[in-house]
């Protein structure tokens, strides 16, 4: 399969960044502007000068904690491809909704995006709930929506790319890993009470009871939940190896200060705490030293110590300033401009089928994570990471798997 030529790390940064790192991910530096006709046959909101997408994420309510960082991730890419000279030749526009962490508002918002606005492609959503929600709106109007979050898997649209990891690269690995290296043999399993967490921890289960170990509680809270004294007396009575943490959006400060407060020092041996939903963005809620020494899995932090990941957060904190931090997500959400517009590209034209066809097998080589490939069934080939939390509030790498793992949205025996 054919895909765009891709462009070698630039070594040295200026006061410009901006517009080097995006040359960085340029698939080509100079695109010729193409008649609307030729690349527009379906009434999507593109002229011979721009081209309207969408973003749609929660920006008040609880999850704003942690979808804020998409959406500045999502226009700085935006920016960047617009300063190298946009997509065929067109300048990009964004319409920004807020979801209002509110499930029925993403699913309202959505078909405002594609039916009024005609978007060209959407960058959006964060929850499992928001997703699911929006799902049935962008497979009725043939939308386009690039999803940035690690989630659940057992799901696979024409009409997503998955640009965060699925539960075979993230909690099946993120489980091997702390079985191997900490001895683990009980598991307590604590999230908050929406889709991903649940069936998350479902597939958890499932996982450490295929591997003779057992579960010893599971607990569930809901959204914005604050008051967390309970189950964390019921951890201590179960002693637990392994608090196994998919707690969610603003209930993590909560969460973490209370668990410091009762005595769980997490930069002990026992109990390990791992993560796989709080991120950078979300330790700045929750502060660095409430929550020293728990472990995370995911495929990114802002401190892997590769040009192109440097070259990202140098731009990142150029746009929003310094004492701004990167999450997984967040560099999720900010591949899916660069995806579409290679997709774009590699199609030559903007209608969504066209550009279904062209996604699998996209690749850049230059994205702050490392080599990132789209698979056919829409989801991203990845490397998954172990990190330790600091006090400074940013993650340190212990482990990363040395290939890229293949995206199996639809694990055998874990359904």
């Amino acid at each position: 399969m054919n895909t765009p030529p891709l462009i070698k790390p630039l070594k040295r940064f200026t006061r410009r960044s901006c517009i080097h790192l995006a040359a960085i991910f340029a698939t080509s530096l100079l695109t010729p502007a193409i008649a609307g006709a030729e690349v527009n046959t379906t009434g999507l909101a593109v002229t011979d000068k721009d081209v309207t997408v969408g973003i749609l994420h929660s920006v008040t309510g609880t999850m704003a904690i942690s979808e804020t960082g998409s959406v500045q991730a999502e226009k700085l890419a935006i920016k960047q491809i617009n300063e190298m000279g946009g997509v065929l030749g067109r300048q990009i526009k964004y319409i920004q909704e807020d979801g209002a962490s509110d499930w029925p508002t993403f699913a309202e918002k959505s078909k405002k995006l594609l039916v009024n606005d005609k978007v060209a492609a959407v960058f959006g959503c964060w929850t499992s709930a928001s997703r699911k929600a929006v799902l049935p709106v962008f497979e009725q109007y043939n939308g386009m929506l690039y999803y940035p979050t690690f989630y659940e898997g057992l799901e696979q649209s024409p009409n997503v790319i998955y640009t965060g990891q699925e539960a075979t690269q993230q909690i099946i690995a993120g489980i091997d890993w702390v079985v191997k290296e900490k001895g683990a043999k009980k598991f307590f399993l604590l999230g908050s009470d929406y889709i991903w967490p649940r069936t998350s921890n479902k597939i958890a289960r499932k996982h450490i009871e295929k591997l003779g170990l057992k579960v010893v509680g599971e607990e569930y809270y809901p959204l914005g939940h604050t008051q967390f004294n309970s189950v964390i007396n019921k951890i201590k009575l179960k002693k637990p190896d392994v608090i196994y943490a998919i707690v969610v959006g603003g209930s993590n400060v909560a969460f973490y200060k209370q668990l410091k407060a009762a005595g769980i020092d997490m930069t002990k041996e026992k109990p390990v705490l791992l993560t796989i939903s709080v991120t950078e963005d979300e330790i700045r809620g929750i502060g660095g030293e409430n929550i020293d020494g728990a472990y995370a899995a995911m495929k990114y932090f802002q401190s892997l110590p590769n040009d192109n990941n440097k070259a990202f957060v140098k731009a990142f904190k150029e746009m929003w300033g310094d004492d701004i931090v990167i999450g997984d997500v967040t560099q999720a959400a900010y591949l899916g401009p660069w995806l579409w517009k290679a997709a774009v590209e590699k199609a030559g034209s903007f209608d969504i089928d066209k550009i279904r066809a062209a996604s699998p097998g996209i690749e850049l080589t230059t994205a702050p994570e490392g080599y990132v490939r789209i698979h056919e069934n829409h989801h991203l080939w990845s490397k998954t990471r172990v990190g330790l939390a600091g006090k400074d509030g940013q993650y340190k790498v212990v482990y990363e798997t040395k290939e890229l793992m293949e995206p199996d949205p639809f694990p055998k025996g874990y359904q």
